[in-house]
């Protein structure tokens, strides 16, 4: 078993150049909220191109899933966080070497460094082979690991390590202080008094008294008196510090490539994982889905808008999940309702659920199967741009036909109320001329609308309409569901709530 890296299987898999740059999408579909807030606290890292690229074959989407399903092993997960704290610990080490300033100072912070480095990578074996792994990602990094704490190079940087550090910790030395004279020498087993001073003076001790003792600053920098001093220590001990000055020199690149890269990469399990935990806790479900791509028939079951969630979460409030489901020759959800029913958070819920699935991390729901797109795209309202010198109108019609026009039967077009400034008549005849086009394409689009004519679209066309309370229509359920569409704006009931109807406006008037 070969390792690579954690994120791939196949060198040839792996990602050629990071992209720094989200999606076009991203904003509609708020996944720039969700991929912010699963890497707030893992800024060092830089794990946000992981997550701006999707992945073409689905064995690296089972590769992924494999490896977060040996995650949830709590264990296993606490003991992977505390590799990379410590790992985190000795960066930060090297990272204080460029701010000091005495020779033997930054050696001894070094070799701190290398030690931590050590057990980090010994104690990250242990863990993991007392782990009871399934995925292919985990047990080939054992394996890795394994040969890798084998090999002579590891050997002798430890073995080094160990015996320099145990040479340090027994230097013995005396200090002969007379006025602005300091001498060092050997110690040379003089007897040390001080606890039969303690004892004399303790018949003295009355109470609580101020205590004379004075208290060595914290910073990890020597003054120069202290670097003195231990540049003549040196020269009392010259081959430990010999040894001292050969081990930093050859071994400045001591940290393995491929365990420094699977520390960055791991994060991207730990940080996904991390952030669905806090939404778990709120009852929601999560899954694997099973991808597809020969067929089109895609579902979801009690799945819900990640982002809504998370800020819900954060509020102790619940959001409402919404089942979808597309058969046989369905291609194109038709979503119609009342404004302010849930709509657009559930064409975002597909969109979220697709992306998701296709980086390869488990996805809102409790049963899912999602289809392997090759792009994705998205048509949301926008504020008109002066700069571009087009009418709403026009501009959305420029952004669909590019849309269309770099779209494949593998896409997914996500669309959300357009032609909103045009005539009734007009929205009619260009939705139409879209919708047959999708159709062409056969791909899957979900579409939020008013224009309920593109429901009788065909039979590759669902109709799916934001519910609301029957007893009382101006109170959204933000339930979706399969039904015909009925040509209710629930106007007059959203009048009747804030008393604008004919009547409600007469009694006011003679009042």
């Amino acid at each position: 078993m070969t390792f690579h890296n954690i994120l791939f299987e196949k060198a040839e898999d792996s990602i050629k150049g990071e992209t720094l740059e989200a999606p076009a999408f991203f904003v509609d579909l708020n996944l720039d909220q969700i991929i912010d807030a699963i890497t707030a606290d893992k800024q060092e890292y830089n794990l946000k191109p992981f997550f701006y690229t999707s992945l073409s074959n689905i064995d690296t989407i089972k590769y992924r899933h494999e490896i977060m399903q040996d995650l949830e092993n709590q264990a296993l997960f606490e003991n992977i966080k505390l590799f990379a704290q410590k790992m985190r610990t000795m960066r930060e080490y090297l990272a204080r070497l460029d701010k000091l300033y005495y020779k033997y100072l930054k050696e001894r912070w070094f070799l701190d460094a290398v030690e931590i480095y050590c057990d980090s990578v010994n104690n990250l074996l242990h863990d993991l082979s007392l782990a009871d792994l399934k995925s292919r990602g985990l047990s080939a990094f054992r394996e890795y690991l394994t040969n890798y704490t084998n090999s002579d190079r590891f050997i002798l940087l430890q073995t080094e390590m160990k015996k320099i550090t145990a040479d340090l910790s027994e230097i013995k030395y005396c200090l002969l202080i007379k006025g602005n004279h300091i001498k060092v020498r050997k110690y040379e087993s003089e007897i040390d008094y001080s606890a039969d001073v303690e004892e004399t003076f303790r018949k003295f001790k009355q109470g609580a008294v101020k205590d004379y003792r004075v208290k060595f600053h914290e910073s990890p920098e020597m003054n120069h008196v202290e670097a003195k001093v231990l540049d003549l220590v040196a020269q009392l001990y010259p081959d430990t510090f010999f040894n001292l000055d050969n081990f930093c020199t050859k071994n400045e690149n001591y940290s393995d490539k491929t365990i420094g890269i699977f520390d960055r990469e791991i994060q991207f399990y730990l940080a996904y994982l991390e952030f669905i935990a806090v939404i778990k806790q709120t009852g929601l479900k999560f899954c694997y889905p099973q991808i597809v791509t020969a067929s089109k028939e895609v579902y979801d079951y009690e799945g819900f808008d990640l982002a809504l969630a998370y800020k819900f979460s954060a509020k102790k409030s619940s959001v409402v999940c919404n089942d979808f489901y597309l058969k046989d020759k369905e291609r194109a959800f038709v979503v119609t309702g009342p404004n302010q029913g849930g709509k657009t958070t559930f064409a975002r819920t597909f969109g979220q659920l697709h992306y998701l699935a296709g980086i390869g991390c488990p996805v809102p729901g409790r049963k899912a199967q999602l289809f392997l797109y090759d792009k994705l795209f998205t048509h949301f309202e926008k504020e008109e741009n002066i700069k571009n010198l087009r009418g709403k109108l026009e501009d959305d019609l420029v952004r669909i036909y590019d849309i269309l026009n770099r779209a494949t039967p593998d896409s997914i077009i996500i669309m959300n109320e357009i032609f909103t400034s045009t005539t009734l008549a007009d929205a009619i005849f260009l939705s139409k001329k879209i919708m047959e086009k999708i159709t062409q394409l056969d791909l899957l689009c979900v579409w939020v609308t008013f224009v309920e004519e593109l429901v009788s679209s065909g039979d590759k066309t669902v109709s799916m309409i934001s519910m609301v309370v029957p007893q009382n229509p101006a109170i959204r359920t933000y339930k979706i569901q399969r039904r015909p569409a009925d040509g209710l704006a629930y106007a007059l009931s959203i009048a009747e709530k804030y008393r604008l109807t004919y009547n409600h406006l007469k009694e006011r008037i003679k009042s």
